[in-house]
């Protein structure tokens, strides 16, 4: 659902590959590099998403079979890599949704890094570029994160949002079910919606008007970590994503998107509407600003 407002063709060439090899940006003083992940640990997941959705019509929208069977896969992957998951359901238009919360054990809980993506379709389509990808970088970070153990400061929480496509829904339930204590416990918010468009030289960092400090260090970072490799930043500000929902509530939220793709909300948004290159910088760059956050020293 990202950057609707954005013209199309923002970012129109073709990914050097070269890229990815690039070392990291912006690590915080005293920690330890950060995993990194291949096309072949990230593109698995999206390959699942769509036989999800070749099994369950054609899609993964909202109160269907498809959407139930996708939140259910992404909770055992996160439940085997060590995670606690909390399966949030709701009510839209007159079905059940569901929101998936994990929590990687350890770290400040008053000091929570979240990252997060919708992880619905539309009706029309699997949505594998929106937002499988977005989804599935999330859960690459989230797994690549678990499997390497570090021993973090700040406790670090990942999302999949349901019922976003017709509206920011579940983001907006997840948010509103929070006390006040908890809202600003979450010291960052970051959100990630089509993460793998075709021909994406430009990634779009979202910029928070806010300007508060746990918006303002992930943006910088995720502008410094594209900057090291030579790669493009263009600042969309607000995205239009599950992010207005965290926005609307006061909490610093960034992230990104690679734009809008030809096959928005299209039978067409396959496997095939995704750039395995695109889509491993990006999840390299989740998992980069993820772990120099969550590892950072002397923050507050």
């Amino acid at each position: 659902m990202a950057s609707r407002h954005l013209l199309r063709g923002i970012a129109v060439a073709a990914l050097c590959t070269g890229l990815l090899g690039t070392a990291p940006a912006g690590a915080a003083a005293g920690v330890p590099d950060p995993p990194t992940v291949t096309a072949q640990s990230v593109m698995p997941y999206l390959e699942e998403f769509q036989a999800i959705a070749d099994r369950n019509g054609g899609n993964r929208a909202h109160g269907t079979p498809g959407y139930r069977e996708s939140v259910a896969y992404v909770k055992r992957v996160l439940e085997r890599a060590g995670y606690h998951t909390v399966l949030q359901p709701f009510t839209h238009d007159g079905a059940t949704g569901y929101n998936l919360i994990a929590d990687l054990p350890g770290g400040d809980i008053r000091d929570t890094l979240m990252l997060g993506a919708h992880l619905d379709s539309v009706q029309a389509g699997p949505g594998i570029n929106d937002n499988g990808s977005g989804s599935a970088a999330v859960l690459a970070t989230a797994v690549a994160v678990a499997r390497a153990h570090p021993r973090t400061d700040r406790h670090l929480r990942f999302a999949w949002w349901g019922a976003e496509e017709g509206g920011l829904f579940g983001s907006a339930h997840y948010v509103n079910s929070l006390f006040a204590a908890q809202r600003s416990a979450i010291t960052s918010y970051l959100n990630f919606d089509q993460a793998g468009s075709r021909h994406t030289t430009t990634w779009l960092v979202t910029h928070d008007p806010a300007g508060a400090a746990g918006a303002v260090e992930p943006t910088k970072a995720f502008e410094a970590y594209f900057a090291a490799r030579s790669v493009p930043t263009f600042d969309i500000g607000n995205t239009g994503s599950d992010d207005q929902s965290f926005a609307a509530a006061g909490i610093p939220m960034a992230g990104f998107t690679t734009g809008i793709s030809d096959c928005i909300h299209s039978a067409c948004d396959d496997i095939h509407n995704v750039d395995p290159d695109v889509l491993t910088l990006s999840t390299n760059a989740v998992l980069d600003v993820t772990w120099n956050l969550a590892l950072a020293q002397d923050r507050r």
